[in-house]
């Protein structure tokens, strides 16, 4: 195993993205499907750097979001969470977007909270230790600059994606780059995040890439998503399309027919495993959550559903306003090119 390299990871995780401070509670969250040795190698980093590491673990609930709820003591993670300073996610079945999730984001105004849902030792190695993250920042803020400033978006992949819809500046745009130090929800670096405008979304989806849940592998055949007002009317491809329909429909829920955001994937280190957190972060991809979508992201309601899923397309093609960004997975941008450490 990886253990020098993990340490490392672990102690760039918390004292570089989180910034640590001494006497701060650092709750780690878990189930029995998670890596124990990764969550000690994190906890053990929290302790050296002077704060209060406390580890849930839990039976790994069937579902993920709210469909958790029960099977998870919803209490007792809830009130931890309320007092805690740094919540750090490494359950196999994700907790985010949970009950305790909302009343700890809401009730919690100090709480620093990252999903690293399903995460192994070399995961962390390869997405945060060996990432140089200066230069990335720097990209990145700069490319979620020029969203803040966008009216209209329009995405189209080799695989058959071709989709455009309007961007509500209301909603947030969030820039994961690796800087957790604030109150708030925080990602894996390498992902910028974009709600639309809500009933915009026209065209179809072609998901080439990772579907998590049901799925979390890449489909034996595309998956096609038509979408009219940004609500899903048909599904099609190969077996893995009909058994999405049905894992869609069987929530008996017409939130978890909508979408829900698209995200940019720009983690260096990140490649197709199977692993929804890291698959969303592979270079040049985007990802489409389906579901729910948080107040936090979307205020003032965001959008309700029973549950959330994600799919991934690869080597999109991106204009914002009608000017092209990027080309299969390549930004062409001149002024965002020249800040990639991509090239």
């Amino acid at each position: 195993m990886l253990k020098f390299e993990l340490q490392h990871a672990a102690d760039k995780l918390i004292n570089d993205i989180f910034a640590v401070k001494s006497g701060e509670t650092v709750i780690i969250t878990a189930d029995t499907m998670s890596d124990e040795k990764l969550i000690d190698a994190v906890a053990s980093s929290a302790f050296s750097a002077g704060a209060l590491p406390m580890v849930i673990t839990i039976a790994t609930p069937g579902g993920v979001g709210k469909a958790a709820d029960p099977d998870i003591p919803v209490d007792a993670i809830t009130g931890a969470l309320l007092g805690a300073d740094v919540w750090i996610e490494f359950n196999h079945q994700w907790l985010l977007y949970s009950t305790p999730f909302e009343r700890a984001m809401k009730e919690n105004p100090k709480l620093r909270y990252m999903c690293l849902v399903d995460f192994s030792q070399e995961l962390l190695v390869r997405t945060v230790g060996n990432v140089e993250t200066p230069q990335l920042q720097k990209f990145m803020a700069a490319f979620t600059d020029r969203h803040i400033h966008a009216e209209k978006m329009h995405v189209t992949t080799p695989a058959g994606t071709d989709v455009e819809f309007d961007l509500d500046p209301v909603h947030y745009v969030c820039n994961d780059c690796g800087n957790a130090t604030v109150p708030g929800m925080h990602m894996l670096t390498g992902q910028i995040n974009v709600v639309p405008k809500f009933g915009t979304i026209n065209g179809k989806i072609v998901f080439d890439g990772t579907i998590t849940p049901p799925f979390g592998c890449v489909p034996s055949q595309p998956v096609t998503l038509t979408v009219k007002d940004s609500k899903i009317v048909l599904i099609e491809g190969g077996p893995e399309a009909k058994e999405y329909d049905k894992y869609l429909k069987s929530f008996n829920d017409d939130g978890m027919l909508k979408m829900a955001h698209i995200a940019y994937g720009f983690n260096p280190g990140a490649k197709l495993t199977g692993n929804v957190v890291e698959d969303e972060r592979v270079w040049g991809c985007t990802e489409w959550g389906i579901g729910y979508v948080s107040p936090i992201d979307a205020p003032p309601d965001g959008q309700d559903a029973k549950s959330h899923s994600d799919g991934i397309c690869l080597n999109s093609n991106v204009w914002l306003d009608g000017i092209q960004i990027m080309k299969e997975g390549k930004v062409v941008d001149k002024e965002l090119a020249a800040l990639s450490p991509v090239k």
